[in-house]
């Protein structure tokens, strides 16, 4: 059964997984984004992510689907943490399986290039510096030019 969620708390791989697998799938693929030490040159030491849950969780859900018809599967889970994340935290786990790799492969790609489209999560990166900065998201397709993040 696909499944997604938006939650507070560290991310419990095996859980994620939990909700994928049949006998009939040959492959089971686990995705994870992780907080790193560095973007665009800048050594980070953490990462704020916000979201507008009552509409983050049903769009997770829709993607999750989406990427579920794709495949011809419901074997399609996804976690997208919020909150503040330190280095090598799991910030979103995408769970696929299905009879061959190639699909499920396709499936955890479409998964997170859309989260990164239109997933209503924002994140602030950390640097070593003090400084915080949000990172410059997609605008989705209709959204005109307002801002998609907090506190603009």
């Amino acid at each position: 059964m696909v499944h997604a969620a938006v939650v507070h708390d560290p991310i419990d791989n095996a859980s994620v997984l939990s909700h994928v697998g049949a006998p009939e799938d040959g492959a089971m693929l686990l995705f994870l984004g992780m907080v790193r030490d560095h973007a665009d040159g800048r050594p980070v030491t953490g990462m704020t992510y916000e979201s507008y849950e009552e509409m983050a969780t049903p769009v997770l859900l829709e993607i999750a689907h989406e990427a579920a018809q794709r495949i011809g599967s419901d074997r399609v889970a996804v976690v997208h943490r919020v909150g503040d994340l330190t280095i090598g935290e799991v910030s979103v786990a995408i769970a696929v399986s299905s009879p061959h790799r190639a699909e499920a492969y396709d499936a955890s790609r479409y998964v997170i290039e859309e989260i990164k489209k239109r997933l209503p999560v924002w994140k602030k990166e950390h640097y070593s510096d003090g400084a915080r900065e949000w990172v410059e998201g997609t605008v989705p397709p209709g959204a005109g030019a307002t801002s998609l993040r907090p506190g603009d």
